[in-house]
C-alpha cells in the first residue's frame, strides 16, 4: 500500500529511478568485470574494489529505505557512497593504471570527453563504427561489456569516467537532501505536526486553508472580531470565520 501522505512517515523508496543511482549500479557490475579480468582473485585489491563499488549503489538503495524516519540517515548513507566511490575506488583505478605504465587521461582530453559524451546516454545514439580490432563504448548499458573487451588502459579510464560522473550526481543528490531537511525538516518535526492535525480534528478545530496546519481562535484588535487565523502565522496568514 502506498505511504499516506499525511502520515508522520516521509517519502522514500523509488531509488530506482536517480540517475545516480543507475550510473552508480553500472559502476558496480562493470568493476566486477574489470578485477575478475585483469586483477588476480587472490589479491585483496580485487575484493577491496568490488566491495568499495558496491558500497557505492547498496548504500543510495539503504539510504533511501531509512528515508521514512531519518532524513539524516538517508544523507549520510547516501554520502557514504559518494566517499566510496570518489575516494577510494577512483583512486584504486588510478593506481592501477599508474602502476601498469598506462596514461591516466586527463578530464579534458579528447578520449575522456567522448567516454563521458555516452555514458550520459544508456545507449549511445549513432556511434561510430569501431576501427578493426578495437571496441567502443556504446553508452552506459554497455559499459560492462565495454570493460570486458577494451584494452587496460581503455577499460580503467572509461572506469573512472563513470565514477566521476556517479560521484557527482551523488554529491548533487545529497546537495539536494540538505536543503530539503532545512525547509521541512524530519521525521521528528512531521511527527509532531501529525500529532497536532490528529488532536485539532478531535476537538473540532478546522484546519488552514491555506497550508492545512492547525488554526487558533483569534481575536481582531480593533473590532474584537473572533476568527480562526492560522497557527503559523506570520508565515501563513490564513483565515476562516467562526461558524456560529
Amino acid at each position: 500500500m502506498p505511504d499516506d501522505p499525511e502520515g508522520p512517515l516521509m517519502p522514500h523508496g523509488g531509488y530506482e529511478n536517480l540517475r545516480s543511482y543507475a550510473v552508480a549500479e553500472a559502476v558496480y557490475d562493470a568493476t566486477v568485470v574489470f578485477c575478475d579480468r585483469f586483477i588476480e582473485k587472490t589479491s585483496r585489491t580485487h575484493d577491496q574494489m568490488v566491495q568499495a563499488a558496491r558500497s557505492g549503489v547498496r548504500n543510495i538503495s539503504e539510504g533511501s529505505g531509512n528515508a521514512a524516519t531519518s532524513k539524516k540517515m538517508e544523507m549520510k548513507l547516501t554520502n557514504v557512497a559518494r566517499a566510496s566511490l570518489n575516494d577510494e575506488l577512483a583512486k584504486d583505478y588510478k593506481s592501477f593504471l599508474l602502476q601498469k605504465g598506462l596514461r591516466v587521461w586527463h578530464k579534458d582530453s579528447r578520449q575522456c570527453l567522448a567516454m563521458r559524451e555516452r555514458l550520459k546516454h544508456d545507449v549511445y545514439p549513432n556511434p561510430p563504427r569501431p576501427a578493426k580490432g578495437k571496441v567502443i563504448l556504446t553508452g552506459l548499458a554497455g559499459l560492462a561489456d565495454f570493460v570486458a573487451k577494451a584494452d587496460p588502459e581503455y577499460a580503467a579510464n572509461a572506469m573512472l569516467c563513470a565514477i566521476n560522473q556517479a560521484a557527482y550526481l551523488i554529491r548533487r543528490q545529497v546537495e539536494s537532501l540538505g536543503r530539503d531537511f532545512a525547509e521541512n525538516g524530519g521525521f521528528t518535526e512531521r511527527l509532531y505536526a501529525t500529532r497536532l492535525k490528529a488532536r485539532a480534528k478531535q476537538e473540532g478545530i478546522p484546519e488552514c486553508p491555506t497550508c492545512g496546519k492547525p488554526m487558533r481562535r483569534r481575536t481582531g484588535g480593533k473590532t474584537a472580531r473572533q476568527f480562526w487565523g492560522c497557527s503559523a502565522y506570520p508565515n501563513c496568514k490564513g483565515t476562516r470565520e467562526i461558524e456560529p
